[in-house]
């Protein structure tokens, strides 16, 4: 057994079984991926893909376990590397940060702008995309640390911590019928278009099941990923706006109006999450820490492993 042959066996499960893929990541030849898979094999005495003529189509069993042992490995492989750096270069290296469009446009520009000062050689890396894709980056050691509202609060093998909490609301252009009713309710927002998040994205499962405990349908125009888009469309006029309460700027959105409806949907909780067991750099507490004050660097080193130096 060697290092290559765990790669590979990692590799495989990550390109979905191609061997062309998995040779193409690994810079190496498709027959010399099978070879070191059917050694591998031999060396063990059992079976560790399903085969359908000569594709692998997926794990067996003792290929499942195995797999969870090798991953294992290439993290503590990793976390060496990580170790080496603190200690060599403890105010250099890279963090990535992998969070949503909401996260990174209203709720991180003040930490990273203290971030930045407290380590300018860091190259801080803010990618975006969606929960899900977030998880998998976790996963798969693309990101130090993810910041969602969906996805990473339940995912095996990540820790996370609340960031903040927040509710949805109304916006509308200055004049719109549903400025003059008090109290708000959902069946008179439902008289209307509805502009909001895309399914997956920021709450929108809570404003879904606000609807539907209600009894009411409502016709939702357009979802979109992020608020800024749905502020555009919004101040079109072609509906009515749901969207995070840190996504509305009175001073950017002048032309739209914010009615708060906390009594309508659920609260949201946004999470910081990282991987159990992944090594995270001193500079990377730091950022967690500037996110949130009141949890320290022994409060997350207590809930994973290993310790870092």
């Amino acid at each position: 057994m060697n290092f290559q042959q765990l790669r590979i066996i990692s590799e495989t499960v990550r390109q979905n079984y191609n061997l062309t893929e998995v040779a193409n990541a690994l810079f190496t030849s498709q027959s010399g991926v099978s070879k070191h898979i059917m050694d591998l094999e031999d060396e063990l005495g059992i079976d560790l893909f399903i085969r359908k003529g000569k594709r692998l189509i997926g794990l067996t069993e003792p290929g499942k376990e195995l797999v969870k042992i090798v991953e294992r490995i290439l993290l503590d492989t990793k976390n060496i590397k990580r170790l080496a750096e603190q200690f060599s270069q403890h105010d250099q290296g890279q963090l990535t940060v992998a969070t949503t469009h909401t996260q990174a446009q209203y709720a991180l520009p003040r930490v990273i702008r203290e971030f930045k000062q407290l380590f300018p050689k860091v190259h801080l890396i803010l990618h975006q995309s969606s929960p899900d894709e977030i998880v998998a980056m976790l996963l798969d050691g693309q990101a130090d640390i993810g910041i969602a509202t969906e996805a990473v609060k339940n995912t095996d093998e990540l820790i996370s911590f609340p960031f903040y909490t927040w509710h949805h609301v109304i916006i509308v252009p200055s004049g719109h019928p549903l400025q003059s009713i008090q109290p708000l309710t959902l069946a008179a927002i439902a008289e209307f278009p509805i502009i909001t998040y895309h399914q997956g994205f920021t709450g929108r499962s809570r404003v879904d099941r606000a609807f539907e405990q209600a009894n009411l349908v409502p016709e939702i125009a357009m979802s979109a990923l992020d608020a800024d888009v749905i502020k555009t469309y919004v101040t079109l006029g072609l509906g009515v706006g749901i969207i995070a309460s840190v996504a509305f700027m009175p001073e950017r959105d002048f032309q739209l109006v914010k009615l708060e409806a906390p009594h309508l949907f659920e609260k949201n909780t946004t999470y910081i999450a990282i991987r159990e067991n992944h090594y995270l750099r001193g500079y990377a507490y730091r950022f967690i820490e500037l996110c949130v004050p009141t949890l320290s660097e022994s409060d997350i080193r207590a809930n994973t492993q290993p310790e870092s130096g």
